[in-house]
């Protein structure tokens, strides 16, 4: 359980030492390297759950990571790591230890490697599938320059199912860099491979004798005519009848594994003969996701992350029951679309290896066959919800707003050029939280209503949410619903299957000289703002089509529009009200608040708002610097 994340430091000897000098992690013997990663582990534990946050994958590879900071010379050697969901060891033995009680808090650590939080961060990242291409790059320039540096990529199952990581293999084998990429294989996305006939072998290959041997056939085979080349491929074959790495060698890389990544001496020998062998190195090594913690390795995907561990509060019958909390809009979301796959065959469901995030946990388990989990490939999720969309089927494709960015061209050539009938749930819209500016959802309404052919709706609470999910299946072609992380404003549910009428907003309060044009989940904080400027608020609901009668209405009536969106303000739905509001020769004055023209910083998901400015007080302070003063005298 959840509760027996310990809520007291514990010793930790060794750690306490490196705080001070990282140095002597280099100098510490195989015994003390594994009373370390021990002490990690427990430490690990006892920070996140102060403060919540990703979990499993870091106690994964706490073996190692290490390993690499003990055998290579960290930051001059560079470690790049995907994703970044596994780097809490990492941050812990690189000088933030004392500082992992700010994880994802405002001005405290990123959850994710940030160039410019430590010199050891090499990369910054947040999406996957990234590593092998920025290790490759970082090669390629130390090789220029002349400086011996080893490159290291730690890449997960899960990120290497993206095509941008293939790519880069491919190209480093052409190129052939001095890299290590390290497969950290915890068979979550990667099917079962042999057993223990696989791990002798790969001791084997992993051995000094076996590497002094293939290297000096090596050199003398090279000097005759294809007789390297038939060795090559012998060992090749060899290697794919008991391990998995035929794939590897074919694209160019030298294959070890696989290996136990728990195994520290094993590691370590491993890491000191790799760290010395000229071109592409592959390593592959198994681990168990949420290692030494036994809740989190029986449930891997519930322990991915969890919240903060807050102490229990005494029962008292005095205490009022606690109000039921509002659903999700990605449970709205999935319940929606199971509803709708009750009524009509020809619904399929697709997502990028997010379907816990998504809310399609129940559609995969009453639906399979009409489910589908890409894994994380973006590109071809789109492009796959094109092609079924030609031939007859109905997709929804659910996907995160910062993901949906790598799909961006197939959006434009594969579904909107062809006018193809999909329908995009995009979750995560706006500011997400604690994830920080790689997962915030702030340009989704930029890069998609410049795109012809799109319908883009944004709604304001949950129902509408959920009908205005219907509006966008019903209409034939690509349509866009986004909404934000987290719960709804509680508002009733119509459990129905009517759509909205697309392009159509509504006047949810009269007022004068002031009108706030809301585009989403800020209604109440315009609600809240209107009160003090007594102002109209209209709800506008659709950012493409625009209700372009109900704007001129409003303009006609008011002598200032404010707009409002979870959505950089360069390009949004406030740019569109103020390009109609020009086209149409209107003399209103239009403010625009949204996100400014900067990346927000990690935070809770209000405090980013607040950073942001998208708050009542913004509304206000906007209001009052836009209206004529003969005007504001009334407010």
């Amino acid at each position: 359980m959840i509760e027996d994340l310990p809520t007291t430091r514990p010793a930790s000897p060794l750690m306490d030492q490196l705080s001070s000098d990282l140095t002597l992690l280099g100098q510490l013997e195989s015994h003390d390297l594994i009373r370390l990663a021990d002490e990690l582990r427990h430490d690990l534990l006892y920070a996140v759950a102060g403060t919540g946050g990703h979990f499993g994958a870091g106690l994964g590879v706490v073996e190692l990571t290490v390993a690499l900071h003990h055998v290579f010379n960290t930051p001059h050697d560079r470690i790049v790591w995907d994703v970044g969901h596994q780097t809490y060891p990492h941050k812990m033995l690189t000088g933030r230890r004392d500082r992992m009680s700010t994880m994802r808090q405002l001005e405290g650590l990123s959850g994710f490697p940030k160039r410019s939080e430590s010199p050891f961060d090499t990369f910054g990242v947040g999406h996957s599938s990234t590593s092998i291409s920025a290790a490759m790059g970082m090669a390629l320039a130390a090789q220029k320059q002349g400086i011996d540096r080893k490159v290291i990529a730690v890449i997960g199952d899960g990120a290497i199912t993206g095509g941008m990581a293939f790519e880069a293999l491919a190209h480093a084998g052409h190129e052939r860099p001095n890299m290590l990429v390290i497969l950290n294989d915890n068979q979550m996305s990667i099917g079962h491979n042999t057993g223990g006939l696989a791990t002798y072998f790969a001791k084997i290959w992993a051995s000094k004798t076996y590497m002094a041997m293939r290297e000096g056939s090596k050199k003398l085979l090279e000097h005759v005519r294809g007789a390297w080349d038939l060795a090559k491929k012998t060992e090749e074959h060899m290697k794919g009848m008991v391990a998995p790495g035929t794939m590897f060698e074919e694209l160019g890389w030298h294959y070890i594994g696989p290996l136990d990544g728990h195994d520290l001496p094993q590691l370590v020998s491993t890491l000191q003969i790799m760290s010395e062998l000229k071109g592409p190195q592959f390593l592959h090594i198994r681990t168990i996701k949420g290692k030494g913690f036994a809740p989190a390795e029986r449930d891997p995907i519930g322990y991915h992350a969890i919240n903060k561990l807050e102490p229990a509060k005494p029962v008292s019958d005095a205490v009022a029951p606690a109000k039921p909390k509002a659903p999700k809009y990605q449970d709205v979301f999935g319940q929606w679309l199971c509803d709708l796959a009750t009524q009509d065959d020809r619904v399929v469901g697709i997502t990028p290896a997010m379907c816990e995030g998504s809310g399609m946990v129940e559609f995969a388990k009453r639906f399979p066959d009409r489910y589908y989990d890409v894994a994380i490939a973006e590109q071809h999720a789109v492009t796959l919800a094109a092609g079924m969309a030609c031939d007859g089927l109905k997709p929804v494709l659910a996907i995160y707003s910062t993901f949906l960015q790598r799909g961006y061209d197939q959006l434009i050539h594969d579904i909107a050029l062809q006018d193809l009938d999909v329908t995009l749930a995009i979750d995560r819209a706006g500011l997400v939280g604690q994830d920080g500016p790689t997962h915030h959802g702030t340009f989704d309404l930029s890069y998609l209503r410049c795109i012809p052919n799109m319908v883009i709706g944004a709604p304001s609470d949950e129902n509408q949410c959920r009908h205005m999910l219907q509006s966008a299946w019903l209409h034939e072609g690509p349509a866009a619903i986004r909404y934000p992380r987290g719960e709804g404003r509680g508002v009733p549910i119509d459990s129905s299957l009517a759509p909205l009428t697309i392009g159509k907003g509504e006047v949810v309060r009269e007022g004068r000289d002031i009108a706030i044009l809301n585009f989403g989940v800020l209604l109440d904080q315009a609600l809240i703002a209107a009160e003090t400027l007594n102002a109209s608020v209209i709800d506008m609901r659709w950012v493409k089509p625009l209700d372009e009668a109900l704007i001129l209405s409003v303009a006609e009536r008011h002598n200032c529009l404010i707009t409002l969106e979870e959505n950089a303000i360069a390009g949004g739905a406030g740019s569109s009200v103020a390009e109609f509001i020009a086209q149409s020769g209107a003399t209103c004055a239009v403010r625009h608040i949204g996100i400014p023209d900067t990346f927000i910083a990690h935070a809770g998901q209000g405090e980013c708002r607040q950073l942001a400015g998208l708050t009542a007080e913004a509304i206000v302070a906007a209001a009052q610097t836009s209206v004529p003063m003969a005007s504001q005298q009334t407010l």
